[in-house]
């Protein structure tokens, strides 16, 4: 009875989410059966197939996927997406997506389905699902929280919304201690943050190779990451909280190198983990390669790009700069980070 409650609950959760707009993705949990993509209107988008299903799932993961919800997305990237499934003694557990051919740390064997799609398209890329996406494991048509590895002939579904009227359409950075984060939005700008440790470098940060300069790598409940570099070669830097800076312990050299920018919230406010405007429903990687969504609109909006200012300038791409350089950004003095669209404006 209680199964059948959940699943009611869900199913209600998701006629709502669809009068808003929304992208169901559809992953059976059987090898050569068809990915797809529902989109708003009805549309039924191919995006591969599936090459291997998981076994189990992966405790304990990253310190930071404990910060999202469970039967959520909590890490969308160019080389992985990721899934809470649960928080167990203060680690999360979770469950992976993953290119075929790729490099996802994060991802343990037999805890991931291996989808034939690019590194950087499909989920990867322009249909991407945002953090916090809700996440259900269907089975003989009825929907339920995902709690352990789907079985053979179960379909794990992800609905990832398209808000009309986003709350916010970029946020602009100044790259100094003390310096503030601001959020612009329909209210007017306002400040979220602000910056304890000032980017100034740039990393080896592995997945880049599959995105291009400017343009969101990944975003996590803890981390946004930026390709500083073009696809094919590694390159950018990261933005993290800083909660997950002083607690997590693969976190300690985001302290003493410097391709990594820590930002605390206000005095008196919450912590910034898992929250948005800046870690949670905030970034996706976005189209590239051969991806195509049904308007100009949607496919470039999508696409969050990434400026800065040198030196207190115009507004610039960003440098090019690749491998690790630690003084790559040394005369970056602003950031801004516009947040992806579905609609044209009103």
């Amino acid at each position: 009875m209680r199964k059948v409650i959940i699943a009611i609950i869900f199913a209600l959760i998701a006629t709502r989410s669809y009068a808003e707009g929304f992208i169901e993705l559809r992953i059976p949990c059987t090898v050569g059966e068809e990915v797809t993509a529902k989109m708003p209107a009805g549309e039924i988008v191919p995006l591969g197939r599936v090459k291997m299903t998981p076994v189990k799932t992966n405790w304990p993961a990253y310190t930071a996927s404990k910060w999202a919800g469970p039967s959520t997305v909590c890490a969308s990237a160019v080389n992985a997406v990721h899934i809470l499934v649960d928080v167990e003694e203060g680690r999360g557990r979770i469950l992976s997506l993953v290119p075929s051919v790729t490099v996802a740390p994060a991802a343990a064997q037999g805890a991931f389905f291996a989808l034939d799609m690019e590194a950087g398209t499909g989920i990867f890329g322009a249909f991407a699902p945002l953090t916090g996406s809700s996440v259900t494991i269907e089975h003989e048509s009825i929907e339920s929280p995902i709690t352990d590895a789907p079985s053979e002939g179960d379909t794990l579904v992800i609905r990832t919304l398209l808000p009309e009227s986003p709350a916010y359409y970029m946020a602009d950075i100044e790259n100094r201690p003390a310096g503030r984060v601001i959020a612009h939005g329909s209210d007017g700008p306002r400040v979220v943050a602000r910056v304890i440790r000032p980017v100034k470098g740039v990393g080896r940060f592995g997945g880049s190779v599959y995105q291009n300069r400017g343009r969101i790598r990944a975003s996590h409940s803890g981390v946004i990451c930026i390709a500083t570099s073009p696809r094919d070669t590694v390159g950018g830097i990261q933005i993290m909280p800083l909660k997950h800076a002083l607690t997590s312990p693969e976190m300690l050299n985001a302290w003493k190198l410097t391709q990594w920018m820590i930002i605390a919230p206000l005095p008196g406010m919450p912590d910034l983990e898992g929250t948005p405007p800046l870690f949670k429903s905030a970034f996706v990687s976005g189209a590239q390669l051969s991806d195509r969504l049904p308007d100009l609109w949607s496919h470039y909006g999508r696409r969050p790009l990434i400026l800065c200012r040198r030196n207190g300038g115009n507004w610039e791409r960003l440098p090019e700069v690749s491998g690790k350089v630690d003084d790559g950004f040394r005369d970056v003095t602003h950031l801004r980070l516009y947040f992806p669209s579905w609609s044209s404006p009103k």
